[in-house]
């Protein structure tokens, strides 16, 4: 069995870190030398230091990109734009994969594309994340509320002092319908709007209780 062989036997997954890696070549010698090689040959790709995938011919399964966001940079959920785009509340299509951690903020270029990471307070960060599964994989994702959230406590261009400028930031700025925000969790928005302790967030908080109160009128 050839080495490429050998590592599919031993690694079932298609992403591995590197002690995974020089575990799976034990066997030889100069693990370092041959990981230099099958690199060279796109046997196995690296995403980041310490982070690595097989190269596209020898994949068993598509990577995901949701996944890698998880795994590039922790502890790590996908949230503010991209998770937007994923739920379909704003219409763009959001090609970089923004997250939020408790760590500083990052971005990784990858050969997968740029993952972007936000910092938030470890309580502001702890509430709001819900996994998501797509095939086989599962991710860990801000959920519509809290993705919307993490969205309007990230932007600097816009203050939120007061409850009348939400229509235009969020049905104009953001392009996002009235009839999708109020049919928003109210219940999970107000445990959200609990850990910022914000007021910008508390006015977004009951602008979106008015929108919910007209589309149930």
């Amino acid at each position: 069995m050839n080495t490429l062989g050998k590592l599919r036997a031993k690694i079932h997954g298609e992403v591995f870190d590197y002690q995974v890696l020089l575990d799976a070549l034990a066997g030889y010698r100069k693990p370092r030398d041959k990981i230099t090689r099958l690199l060279a040959a796109g046997a196995i790709v690296r995403i980041k230091k310490g982070l690595y995938c097989f190269g596209e011919p020898f994949r068993k399964n598509p990577i995901s990109r949701e996944h890698l966001a998880n795994l590039i940079y922790g502890p790590s959920y996908i949230s503010i734009d991209y998770a937007l785009s994923y739920y379909g509340l704003i219409p763009e299509r959001v090609e970089m994969i923004t997250s939020v951690t408790t760590r500083r903020s990052r971005d990784f270029d990858t050969p997968f594309g740029v993952f972007s990471f936000h910092m938030l307070s470890p309580h502001r960060y702890a509430v709001g994340a819900v996994f998501e599964t797509a095939g086989n994989i599962s991710y860990l994702m801000a959920s519509p509320e809290k993705a919307l959230v993490d969205k309007v406590w990230k932007d600097k261009r816009f203050s939120g002092s007061r409850i009348s400028e939400f229509d235009d930031y969020l049905c104009d700025d953001l392009r996002m319908d009235r009839g999708d925000l109020g049919k928003l969790d109210y219940d999970r928005l107000q445990a959200i709007a609990g850990a910022y302790d914000s007021a910008k967030i508390n006015n977004l908080i009951r602008h979106l209780q008015r929108l919910k109160g007209e589309s149930n009128a």
